[in-house]
């Protein structure tokens, strides 16, 4: 049963992978700096890579948002059912939600059925959800400041040099947000994979985060990513505003800034929140019109009930397992 369980979280994380590649590429093949299939693969590899970056979001998911001796191997399964069914519809319609908050709202949903209100860590879950809001807000106006910094600077350079020379730092802004990505949204896998070890007895009194644990869940995330999402990358790079490279850097390091300080606080946010918040700012920056502002409300209301809905896929879950094996 924990084998079977630890296979679903790593497919959770496949899915991840694929769900959330537009966070990183979708900027970077919108302003055709590199084609899609080596921006998947340029995504993939650091991805891979930010195992080296600790396990600090991984702590929290694994105790700060459910009491792990509520987490039985049947309530950290039907929340992966509901995460995992969120992340397929919303992906199916293109809306680039975040599979973080689905994987949180699918424990806490799974959570409260099975054992009540008592067992959920406020805390946490609080921090979560003040971060929901924050970390796109973040993006938003660092990548609004840092585009009319960029402007004032460069008010007087041609429009080539400009584009010539953003071209080559957006390899490098893409690369930090798939860092990102997999210091953080990896590390929610690590987390769950982790608390069901830590329940089942296998580490012991003390709650930790095994090694290969981190490595196979940042090389199976790093699959997910190569295997692309081209549905949301449309949405990200295409649908909200129009990039050049200049706008599409900009985003990505304005991005890779919140979600890199988050990570290292063990705070877990969303990458597609962020991302698509920078980009928002970006667009703002020339005209509020720029921004397709019809796209970007879809994509907040998507947002918005990520988590009461995968809570309630979770639930349904945990109940319909409870009479099955009954």
């Amino acid at each position: 049963m924990v084998a079977l369980i630890i296979l679903v979280a790593l497919g959770f994380n496949f899915i991840n992978g694929f769900h959330d590649a537009a966070n990183s590429i979708a900027t970077v093949v919108s302003t055709r700096v590199l084609n899609a299939r080596w921006a998947v693969v340029w995504a993939a590899l650091f991805n891979f890579v930010a195992f080296l970056l600790g396990v600090h979001v991984a702590a929290t998911v694994g105790k700060g948002i459910v009491d792990p001796r509520a987490a039985t191997n049947i309530v950290v399964l039907a929340g992966l059912a509901g995460a995992i069914v969120w992340d397929l519809v919303t992906w199916f319609y293109g809306l680039p939600v975040s599979s973080s908050h689905a994987l949180i709202g699918g424990l806490i949903g799974a959570a409260f059925v099975a054992r009540g209100p008592h067992v959920l860590v406020w805390d946490g879950i609080g921090k979560t959800l003040v971060f929901m809001v924050l970390s796109p807000v973040l993006g938003l106006v660092l990548a609004l400041v840092l585009m009319l910094v960029v402007i004032a600077l460069f008010r007087r350079s041609s429009n080539a040099r400009v584009d010539r020379l953003f071209r080559r730092l957006q390899l490098v802004s893409s690369a930090l947000v798939s860092l990102g990505h997999g210091a953080n949204d990896a590390q929610k896998t690590m987390g769950i994979i982790a608390l069901l070890l830590f329940t089942n007895g296998y580490l012991g009194a003390t709650f930790f985060v095994p090694v290969w644990v981190v490595v196979v869940s940042n090389l199976v995330m790093a699959a997910g990513t190569a295997a692309g999402g081209w549905r949301i990358v449309r949405t990200m790079g295409m649908r909200i505003t129009k990039l050049q490279p200049v706008g599409g850097f900009a985003a990505e390091a304005a991005a890779a800034a919140s979600i890199l300080l988050a990570s290292f606080g063990g705070i877990p946010v969303s990458t597609t929140h962020t991302i698509a918040g920078a980009i928002m700012g970006v667009g703002a920056t020339h005209r509020l019109s720029a921004v397709r502002w019809g796209v970007a409300t879809r994509i907040v209301w998507a947002w918005i009930i990520t988590m009461p809905a995968a809570a309630a896929v979770a639930a349904i879950a945990y109940l319909l397992a409870r009479v099955i094996g009954a």
